[in-house]
């Protein structure tokens, strides 16, 4: 029997891009936001001139040194041995991302092969069984069963399976395979 698909996004849920955010964020301002000022909205919005802060999206290196999300590296593994798993990020609106996201998962991802890595703009394409994702709007015309993993920006949301954490996930998915 074949094992289900997943494609199992990057940023926000395996990557850390918020801790890199705040860190952007007190180098820019001189203060390290708490989680409760940015909590429900995107960190760019907080400031009236916040959009210079995204600007660190196009900035070589933004994306090489993200934190890997805490209980992903075993959450991951935990996947791989019961499915079939495909990394897929959206990576080119910023160029950068795409050498800088491909070294960042041989370096704390190095059981993921390089085949099993899509790198898009529109994951409209991707046909898995699962999709585990933190934005909605790839859930949204995704065919399969979308898992929405909580990240600041989508704690408002409730259309979708919702994961807070890498637990969570590994719960989920272990009671898929009791189906």
């Amino acid at each position: 029997m074949s094992k289900k698909k997943i494609a199992l996004d990057m940023d926000e849920v395996i990557a850390d891009v918020m801790a890199s955010y705040l860190d952007v964020i007190e180098k820019e301002y001189g203060r390290r936001l708490k989680k409760e000022e940015y909590w429900g909205q995107k960190p760019y919005k907080i400031f009236p001139d916040g959009m210079k802060i995204r600007q660190y999206l196009f900035k070589e290196g933004f994306f090489r040194n993200f934190p890997v999300m805490e209980g992903a590296k075993e959450g991951v593994a935990f996947l791989m041995e019961h499915y079939d798993v495909y990394i897929t990020t959206s990576a080119t609106e910023f160029r950068n991302s795409l050498t800088e996201k491909i070294d960042w998962l041989a370096e704390h991802f190095p059981a993921i092969h390089w085949k099993k890595v899509v790198l898009c703009g529109d994951k409209t394409i991707l046909k898995t069984d699962y999709m585990i994702d933190d934005h909605v709007h790839n859930l949204e015309t995704f065919e399969g069963t979308g898992v929405l993993f909580t990240a600041t920006h989508n704690i408002h949301e409730n259309r979708f399976q919702r994961c807070n954490n890498w637990e969570e996930v590994i719960a989920f998915f272990k009671s898929e395979l009791e189906k």
